[in-house]
């Protein structure tokens, strides 16, 4: 292998920071370009963060509609399918690079971009790596559940069975689409079946996603970075509220944490919005619901809180949250089904409770009205994050051992 930095092509469907996909893209693309990588930034949807522009990357946007979001629904339905700009697009950009010391960094490509690309980039023989953000490599709604029962779905994805379940949020018409989707990308996309490097977050997800990833695969652990700002730790038993940070909707289990505070008596904090705000409020009056708020307001709301609840009815795939508050001293109460649960010891810096049990949880909430075993779990949960921090810094580091043994198994 050369000791020449390879170009970096950094695919995500937007071009700001709308969520933690974008924010682990575009961030370690600034970062990647600070420490003297060429980076190219591709990307569908606007507009483009000051970030990228100042740190002198090369930004491509086609200046195009998120599917969902595309007031031409024509457009959208077809376009959704297979981003025809896209792949024209990605195919201008490789024409003026080497394969041969280039890597193609795949993020975020179901909500705007598609396969067409990442199909480009395999066609022309350049070195792809995908990190697993989500399910969406394999299941066609992303996250292995079934948003019509509200519960995780076992079915294995694509098989009969699964495109006869109506598991979409919104219609079996939409199901039927993403199906669609899910084959042409599968077929004509070569996702994930010609991608030989996987990036996975969690060893929850990676257990999740292997069987369907090539059987010559080879999968890298690269956690996503945390941003936190190391300060003392606080005592988080002299605090009242538990609380959750995030959207308000079904699959979060956010109804779950409401009922189960209700029958611990103890008081609440959303911090977040959502489809289910308006239940939230009448399941729970004393609750306070935030709705959405800045970072600095969310680390606030955090340093006024007794313990995180991450009640979620999914898989999830890393738990970011969680890692955020033990940034802050906190313990946190997570399910035993979720990804979540890689961040916590159970019984030291927090604990889990069956998922989907609101019993269960609502017991584990009591026990944490302890003043002082929630002072020794934060603690403990405080340390331990900060004994290793998730820092954007070593999340970079790690991307580039894992670009290195990419080239490096190229040319053996």
């Amino acid at each position: 292998m050369t000791d020449r930095k390879p170009h970096l092509v950094i695919v995500n469907d937007f071009a700001h920071v709308n969520g933690g996909t974008a924010m682990v893209a575009l961030s370690s693309a600034a970062a990647l370009a600070r420490r003297g990588y060429a980076v190219t930034v591709f990307t569908a949807v606007g507009p483009v963060m000051e970030e990228l522009t100042r740190d002198g990357l090369d930004v491509v946007c086609l200046g195009q509609h998120e599917i969902a979001a595309d007031p031409n629904r024509l457009r959208a339905a077809f376009g959704g399918l297979w981003n025809r700009t896209a792949g024209r697009r990605m195919a201008e950009v490789l024409n003026n690079l080497n394969p041969t010391n280039t890597i193609i960094h795949v993020h975020g490509w179901t909500k705007a971009l598609t396969a067409a690309p990442v199909a480009v980039a395999l066609k022309q023989h350049f070195p792809v790596v995908m990190t697993l953000h989500d399910y969406f490599a394999a299941c066609p709604n992303g996250g292995f559940y079934d948003f019509q029962k509200n519960r995780i779905c076992t079915l294995k994805a694509m098989s009969p069975s699964c495109l006869t379940c109506n598991c979409d949020k919104n219609s079996y018409a939409q199901k039927a689409w993403r199906a669609a989707r899910q084959t042409m990308q599968k077929r004509r996309g070569h996702i994930p079946g010609r991608i030989r490097h996987f990036i996975t977050v969690s060893p929850f997800s990676r257990k999740i996603m292997q069987p369907y990833l090539p059987t010559d695969a080879r999968l890298y652990d690269v956690p996503n970075p945390i941003q936190a700002e190391q300060a003392s730790c606080p005592d988080p038993g002299g605090n009242k509220p538990f609380a959750y940070v995030g959207r308000l909707s079904p699959e979060k289990g956010t109804l779950l944490f409401a009922e189960a505070a209700q029958k611990a008596g103890v008081s609440v904090t959303f911090i977040g919005d959502g489809e289910q705000r308006g239940t939230i409020a009448s399941l729970c009056p004393e609750a306070i619901i935030t709705g959405w708020v800045p970072p600095s307001d969310v680390q606030r709301h955090l340093s006024w809180a007794r313990v995180l609840v991450l009640p979620s009815l999914c898989y999830e795939t890393q738990g970011m949250t969680v890692l955020e508050a033990a940034a802050c001293g906190l313990p946190a109460i997570i399910p035993d089904t979720s990804a979540a649960r890689d961040a916590v010891i159970d019984g030291e810096t927090g604990v889990w409770f069956k998922g989907r049990d609101v019993d269960d949880l609502a017991t584990k909430m009591t026990m944490l009205a302890d003043d002082n075993l929630v002072r020794r779990m934060g603690r403990a949960a405080y340390d331990r994050f900060w004994d290793a921090p998730p820092t954007l810094e070593r999340h970079v580091e790690a991307l580039e051992s894992v670009y290195h043994q990419i080239l490096s198994d190229r040319t053996s």
